[in-house]
């Protein structure tokens, strides 16, 4: 298993807010019901990054093999994880922007990496998404970036993400989690459920 390096990020600039929305039009043309899933990345520890080529999902454990379950969680009353936060999906496009080299995407720290179109006008809360022989489905809240994410990637790029467009646009990624359990593979097709 490949392991993305967690202490890299100040060996790269960082693009700025204006070159981040230059994009825009790139990453609005992500496949809108059909699309694929790009890369799996499980956290086995505190900023751990495995990058699998197949993984199981679980109705209970999420991702099997990451650390969701085991994570505190402000939004539970009793500090446990929320089942609404069980997975995060980011859009390929966006990731690989702001990380601006493939092997760094997985310091973003998200489960699953699509190219497909994320926003919320596309897939509200409660869409379904098949990805391979499981079911997931968006759930209301908002993901939005942390310290890390803008140590990894700038103060820009939280901006960016974090902009009323890029709220719409889900860049900084959506919550799920899983319905259907299954196998999913880099490769899978993510296709909306209607």
């Amino acid at each position: 298993m490949d392991r993305a390096p967690a202490s890299e990020h100040d060996l790269h600039e960082h693009l700025t807010e204006a070159a981040l929305e230059a994009s825009l039009n790139w990453i609005r043309g992500s496949p809108s019901s059909k699309g694929r899933l790009m890369l799996i990345v499980r956290r086995p520890g505190v900023d751990e990054r495995e990058v699998l080529i197949e993984a199981v999902l679980d109705c209970e454990e999420g991702l099997v093999g990451d650390t969701w379950r085991s994570r505190r969680s402000s939004s539970t009353a009793d500090g446990s994880a929320s089942p609404e936060r069980q997975l995060t999906l980011m859009s390929w496009r966006v990731a690989t922007l702001v990380a601006r080299d493939e092997e760094r995407v997985p310091l973003a720290g998200d489960q699953l990496y699509v190219d497909f179109d994320l926003s919320i006008d596309n897939a509200p809360p409660g869409t379904m998404l098949r990805i391979g022989t499981s079911t997931v489905e968006l759930t209301e809240p908002p993901h939005t970036g942390c310290a890390k994410f803008v140590q990894r990637f700038g103060q820009d790029a939280m901006r960016f993400v974090n902009s009323p467009v890029g709220r719409r646009l889900r860049l900084r990624g959506a919550n799920a989690r899983v319905v259907t359990p299954g196998s999913i593979r880099v490769e899978d097709l993510v296709e909306k459920l209607t």
